[in-house]
């Protein structure tokens, strides 16, 4: 059974979505009409700007964002997805992919998303670390006994789980983790505590766009973040969704899940292969390959 993957933030290189503009009509339609609806020039920034340009979080959600959409739209009748699932900002990907949300108000979403966690990373500074070689539960008891925010965000791949919180919090945590026996335990060069409670001010903001948004029954079962299960009604999807700013990534998870109900095979629809490599860490057996119209 194929199952589709979209790649969330981290996935950007330089260059990215070039190739497909210069390919297809469809592409480069869909690649102007996103620069009229985010009101700059993305493409410019995709294909010229340097990786610095391209870090800034209101550009690195919508080229990613765009990339895997315009992607998945070009492969046409390839693309049968029998089951699909997105790493955090891969889910609105994943849902407009599918047909649940429309490619407009997709790219709307996902632009007021960036913006709204700009501002949450601006309100008060935070940060995430990346824990090597240590149990889940060990960590999660870890960032229990710390005082101050510090969570559980990102449940990447089996010793491997990202932590998100007060920078204070993060550094006595990464320490704790270190003597518990973390390989390692360090912290990333990110603008905020993703997927923690500090995304409340962004997950309000978001809420308001995404009630005001049309939902559909989605075209296969999606595995949300927030549950790592198959979800196919449009409401819960819209619910899962608001969630997933202040909820863990349970990446692990959902992909146990869908090899579960029947996954043998992983295709990555993005920029990177970040995806490949954790689900490969999850299970060996599972194949995985990008998506490609060449």
């Amino acid at each position: 059974m194929k199952a589709y993957v979209f790649p969330g933030q981290g996935a950007q290189f330089s260059g990215m979505g070039l190739d497909l503009y210069n390919q297809s009509d469809i592409a480069k339609e869909l690649f102007d009409s996103a620069n009229s609806i985010l009101g700059f020039k993305i493409t410019e920034i995709m294909f010229n700007g340097s990786a610095e340009d391209l870090k800034q979080t209101k550009v690195t959600q919508p080229a990613i964002f765009l990339h895997s959409v315009i992607l998945a739209k070009m492969l046409g009748d390839n693309f049968k997805p029998q089951m699909v699932a997105g790493h955090s900002l891969g889910e609105f990907s994943a849902l407009v992919s599918t047909g649940v949300i429309s490619f407009e108000d997709g790219l709307k979403l996902v632009s007021k998303r960036a913006i709204a966690m700009q501002k949450a990373c601006d309100i008060q500074k935070s940060t995430m670390a990346a824990v090597l070689g240590l149990e889940d539960s060990i960590v999660e008891k870890v960032c229990e006994s710390i005082d101050g925010v510090v969570v559980a965000a990102n449940y990447n791949c089996p010793g491997q789980l990202v932590i998100s919180g007060e920078i204070n919090a993060i550094n006595k945590a990464c320490e704790k983790l270190k003597e518990n026996g973390a390989r390692r335990a360090l912290v990333l060069p990110v603008g905020g505590a993703f997927h923690s409670p500090l995304m409340n001010p962004a997950k309000e903001e978001l809420e308001k766009a995404i009630n005001t948004t049309i939902f559909h029954k989605p075209s296969c079962p999606i595995y949300q973040n927030v549950t790592a299960s198959a979800v196919m009604n449009e409401n819960e999807i819209k619910t899962n969704l608001i969630s997933q700013l202040t909820s863990p990534v349970r990446w692990t998870h959902t992909i146990q899940q869908m090899i579960e109900d029947g996954a043998t095979e992983f295709i990555e629809v993005g920029p990177g292969k970040v995806l490949q490599g954790l689900v490969k860490k999850i299970n060996r057996e599972s194949e995985v390959s990008s998506a490609t119209i060449f």
